[in-house]
């Protein structure tokens, strides 16, 4: 197509309603159905009259790459869906914006080096450790993967954070983190909301469930902001309260708080999900689970996995990347257009509501072939320099791409490697319905059964 096209092709829904019902059924369906009928650039329109929204959907690698990328100071953070998650979470890496996102990005990356996330390895290795021993009770031998690995993750991410505090912190996180997840998800994606400061029941659940999660966390904070540079503590919390510059000073209590629910929602729900859905597409590819267990002994010998054995488990990666093709935890990515811009021969109008969505891209045809079918091969080098580099982003992309990529992966690699040494995994549940909450989360069941290996 030579020339712009605004008139951008899209499902017309309902009379009154158009899409809404579809994107709230099944958003993820709903996109990829688009894709397939009218292209790479869809619009889609939701709602009543009187409070009906516009949608823009993008479809392919290259505009992906423009709107997270090459063009990406004129796609902003700011709609709906990021506001009520500042709201709720604070204004840290995932949601400032401008001079305050600039400023917090200096001041927070020299802790995510490749070399300091290198030694939170043991953090994940004894909380893996205890949670193999745990299966070993496991009723029927079964255990749902999701759960498992959210778990883990959790209590990973919790004492890196919090070091010696972890066990005041996770039962805390456990309590309230669903509650505002959900809440904030809701009015996310609700064409009108009440204040929050009107006392109807979810906003008094909502505020009671985050005054109890920041409490926890300011009086952590607070305790080693006193201790300062005394602190013997190298946990995560102790380096943000140490962390500063002569250009961008340091960060405030409240803004370390800000980074560090950030850090818990971020660090642990979209992990869990990478390692959940691994292990259970590997208990459903047994010929897959036996090549990645076989890299894991060789490599290991037996001995606890450490930082440096990353790369020296390439399969165990590749099946990592391949998990998060198929179930990104990020499977879509909202942004707002500040001024009209052209996308694949359309244009997106000035202050749109624009998405790219992961979940569709990693299956697009004309990047991924047999695209619903498990191939970790698929991330062989050779292969990955085929592709357009945004045919895969489960991290996002361009100067706003997840500063945790390095941590998540040597997580996962270790993780991944450790349990299929102790146990061979088979699907109890063979498919897992998914819906989209903050992250993407499974609607069902992801059991295993699990038989202890010997080693």
């Amino acid at each position: 197509m030579t020339a712009t096209d605004t008139k951008i092709p899209g499902p017309a829904g309902l009379p009154l309603l158009g899409s809404m019902f579809d994107l709230k059924r099944d958003s993820l369906g709903t996109y990829l159905n688009a894709r397939r009928a009218y292209g790479d650039v869809v619009r889609f329109t939701a709602g009543p009259p009187g409070l009906r929204a516009e949608l823009y959907a993008v479809f392919s690698a290259e505009g992906a790459q423009q709107v997270l990328a090459t063009e990406s100071a004129n796609f902003r953070k700011d709609n709906t869906f990021y506001q009520e998650v500042r709201e709720s979470f604070g204004n840290g890496l995932l949601t400032s914006q401008d001079e305050d996102y600039l400023r917090q990005r200096r001041l927070v990356q020299p802790l995510f080096t490749r070399r300091r996330v290198d030694r939170y390895a043991a953090a994940v290795t004894d909380e893996t450790t205890a949670l193999l021993a745990n299966w070993r009770t496991a009723p029927g031998a079964t255990v749902d993967v999701v759960d498992e690995m959210t778990g883990l993750t959790l209590r990973a991410v919790a004492r890196i954070l919090f070091g010696t505090d972890v066990e005041a912190a996770v039962p805390v996180v456990e309590r309230c983190f669903p509650v505002i997840g959900n809440y904030t998800l809701r009015r996310g994606y609700s064409p009108a909301n009440p204040p929050r400061h009107w006392p109807t029941p979810a906003n008094r659940r909502a505020a009671s469930a985050t005054a109890e999660l920041y409490a926890v966390c300011d009086r952590i904070i607070e305790r080693r902001r006193a201790e300062g540079d005394a602190a013997q503590s190298d946990d995560l919390l102790t380096l943000l309260a140490q962390a500063g510059s002569a250009e961008d000073g340091s960060l405030d209590a409240s803004e370390i708080r800000d980074q560090v629910l950030v850090f818990l929602l971020a660090g642990h729900e979209t992990t869990a999900t990478s390692l959940a859905f691994a292990l259970h597409l590997l208990a459903r590819h047994p010929e897959q689970q036996e090549r990645a267990r076989a890299e894991a002994v060789h490599v290991l010998s037996g001995r606890v996995p450490e930082a440096y054995d990353l790369d020296a488990l390439p399969y165990l990666a590749r099946v990592l990347k391949e998990a998060m093709r198929l179930y990104p935890a990020g499977p879509v990515i909202g942004r707002q257009a500040v001024a009209a811009a052209e996308i694949e021969g359309h244009t997106i109008p000035a202050g749109a509501d624009v998405i790219v969505a992961p979940w569709v891209t990693h299956r697009h045809p004309r990047y991924w072939d047999d695209p619903e079918r498990f191939d970790p091969d698929r991330f062989t080098a050779d292969r990955e320099k085929e592709r357009p580099r945004y045919a895969w982003f489960p991290f996002g992309g361009g100067p706003r791409a997840c500063i945790g990529q390095h941590f998540s992966m040597l997580e996962s690699v270790l993780a991944l490697s450790m349990v299929l040494r102790a146990y061979e995994l088979r699907a109890v549940d063979v498919d897992v319905p998914v819906d989209t909450g903050i992250t993407l989360r499974a609607a069902g069941p992801a059991r295993v059964r699990l038989r202890p290996l010997g080693g």
